[in-house]
C-alpha cells in the first residue's frame, strides 16, 4: 500500500467516524444555525482533534495510556453527560431571534473546547482506532512512525473535511428560514442533547 493510498484511507475513516449524527453532530448543526459557518467547524474541529490525539494513541502503541484513561471513565462519563445536559438545557430554550444576530466569530474559543473535552470523555475510542488500524493490516512495528502519522493525518483531514461540507451546508440556509424553524431546531437539539447527557450517566449503572 502506497502512501497516498494510506492516507486515503485514513481520510475516509475520519470521514465514517463524523458523519455518523451523535452529540457533536447535533451541536455542530445547531451552532452554525446560531452563529455561523466558523462556529459550526470550530465545533467540528475541536472533535477531530480529539479524535487526532486518540487515533495518535492507537497509531503509535500508547494504548497503556488508553487503559490508564479508561480506569477513570466513571467520572469522564459523568462530567461529559453532565456537560452535555446543560448544553441540552441552553438549546431548549434559545431564543429564536437570537440565532441570526450572533455574531459568528463569537466564542470560537469555547466552541471548540466544548467539542474537544466531550470528545475525550469516551477513552474507549482509543481502542476501536486500534481494532481499525489491525484490520487495516498496519502497525507502527510494520509500517513505520512516517507511514503511521499519515495515516493519521488522513483521518484527521477526513473528519475535518466533514465538517466543513456539514457547516457549509447548514450555513446556507441560515438568515433564509423563518423563526419557527429555529425554534424547532433549538428545542430539537436540547432534546437530543439532554437525552445523550442522561445516557451516558444512567449507563454507568446499567453496565
Amino acid at each position: 500500500m502506497n502512501d497516498w493510498m494510506l492516507f486515503l484511507k485514513g481520510a475516509g475513516l475520519g470521514i465514517s467516524i463524523a458523519a455518523p449524527v451523535g452529540p457533536i453532530g447535533v451541536l455542530c448543526i445547531q451552532r452554525t444555525l446560531k452563529k455561523g459557518f466558523l462556529s459550526g467547524v470550530a465545533s467540528g474541529l475541536g472533535a477531530a482533534t480529539a479524535d487526532l490525539l486518540y487515533g495518535s494513541l492507537a497509531a503509535f502503541g500508547a494504548l497503556w495510556l488508553g487503559t490508564q484513561l479508561v480506569q477513570i471513565q466513571t467520572p469522564l462519563r459523568v462530567v461529559g453527560g453532565a456537560v452535555l445536559i446543560l448544553l441540552g438545557v441552553r438549546a431548549f430554550f434559545q431564543k429564536a431571534q437570537q440565532a441570526a444576530t450572533i455574531k459568528n466569530s463569537q466564542g470560537l474559543v469555547g466552541d471548540y473546547l466544548s467539542t474537544f473535552l466531550l470528545t475525550l470523555t469516551n477513552p474507549i475510542t482509543v481502542f476501536s482506532f486500534a481494532a481499525v488500524y489491525g484490520g487495516l493490516g498496519v502497525s507502527a512495528e510494520d509500517a513505520g512512525i512516517w507511514r503511521m502519522a499519515l495515516l493519521v493525518l488522513g483521518v484527521f483531514f477526513g473528519s475535518i473535511t466533514w465538517w466543513l461540507i456539514l457547516s457549509g451546508s447548514v450555513s446556507l440556509l441560515r438568515g433564509k428560514l423563518k423563526p419557527l424553524f429555529y425554534t424547532v431546531i433549538n428545542k430539537a437539539a436540547g432534546v437530543v442533547l439532554t437525552g445523550y447527557g442522561v445516557y451516558l450517566i444512567v449507563g454507568i449503572f446499567i453496565r
